[in-house]
């Protein structure tokens, strides 16, 4: 028989595909920080953040950044200059992990399906094999019923 396989054994080849930005130190970080933009809780902190800097520049609490607020523009430049390579970066390596495990998946069900046919196939077997010893079963019943009839005439009957 058979020895069973792992239900993940598709998966396995795949496992090297690493978190987007590697494993070491900068990686996780990276990602971290990817991850953190576009979420609320970063939207908010932005928000407040700029808020405080206008409205601190604007009232003359401090004359850092003037109006039009030239340093505030630049500090806008740099963050998107690194963020949208790191959102991008790990889109596309999230992408590339997505597809091949959905490939492994795609071949894990297409072996179940291949078992499940190969299991069809075996219970028609039987199947077949169980009508063709039922018919057997049949044709010996009424051989045996044929005999016992010729039998009981010759046992039973009026001698002369």
């Amino acid at each position: 028989m058979q020895e069973p396989r792992h239900h993940l054994r598709f998966h396995e080849e795949h496992q090297h595909l690493t978190p987007a930005f590697g494993e070491d130190w900068f990686g996780v970080k990276a990602e971290r920080f990817a991850r953190f933009f576009g979420t609320p809780k970063f939207l908010v902190a932005q928000t407040l953040m700029v808020a405080v800097w206008v409205i601190v520049n604007a009232t003359g609490l401090t004359h850092f950044d003037v109006y039009p607020f030239i340093f505030l523009n630049l500090a806008f430049s740099l963050q998107a200059a690194y963020a949208a390579p790191l959102i991008l970066l790990a889109q596309t390596r999230q992408a590339d992990r997505d597809k091949a495990l959905a490939e492994a998946d795609a071949r894990h069900r297409e072996a179940l399906s291949q078992a499940s046919l190969e299991q069809t196939r075996q219970v028609l077997q039987l199947l077949e094999q169980n009508t063709q010893l039922t018919q057997v079963t049949r044709e010996l019943s009424q051989r045996i019923e044929a005999l016992t009839e010729q039998i009981h005439r010759k046992v039973a009957a009026p001698t002369p």
